[in-house]
């Protein structure tokens, strides 16, 4: 990780200057970061055409609560899309769930799916496909060319401020507004 420490538990928060398309205006929560590189999950893309119904269908489960069957699933990130990640306060043993702070953690198991869908899960919780990750170095590389701002992160930004204000209210908790910042990137 050269000279940065871990950036477990803090927000990255894409600069206006960011275009990937899978990262503009994102938040994305980081889960881990260690010298074999860092992984983190986006927590304001939900997939517009995608509900938790959707996916329980295709893991042949079902709900009978309708806002429950509702709930946007989250593009987590770029990579394997395909596979399933719940960020959630903490509550209840999960079989494979790894703890990001005292009070978030992430789960990768079909049983907190089934728990939220019998309404038996944790109360707060994001549900996304995929994740973003970064080789060792990739993402240090990325942060000295001022792509990303990051700072420790707030539970209640993830779990209780709407996707569309997530980006300017995670800058705002770092003490940045984004409307004041120059697209243009460059160092003194």
């Amino acid at each position: 990780m050269s000279h940065i420490s871990s950036l477990s538990n803090h927000f990255l928060i894409a600069m206006p200057n960011l275009e990937d398309p899978n990262f503009y205006h994102s938040v994305t929560y980081m889960c881990s970061h260690d010298d074999n590189g860092a992984m983190g999950v986006t927590i304001n893309r939900p997939i517009l055409d995608v509900t938790f119904n959707d996916l329980l269908e295709q893991l042949h489960m079902e709900t009978d609560d309708p806002d429950i069957a509702n709930i946007p699933i989250f593009a987590g990130g770029p990579v394997q899309p395909e596979r399933g990640f719940v960020l959630h306060r903490n509550f209840g043993e999960w079989e494979a769930s790894m703890e990001v702070a005292e009070d978030v953690s992430l789960t990768m198991s079909q049983d907190i799916i089934e728990a939220i869908a019998l309404n038996n899960g944790p109360e707060k919780y994001l549900i996304m496909l995929g994740y973003a990750g970064w080789n060792d170095g990739q993402l240090e590389q990325e942060l000295m060319m001022n792509s990303w701002l990051n700072g420790p992160a707030d539970p209640d930004i993830i779990f209780e401020v709407s996707s569309d204000d997530k980006w300017t209210a995670a800058a705002h908790h770092l003490g940045v507004e984004m409307s004041l910042l120059s697209g243009d990137v460059g160092h003194a």
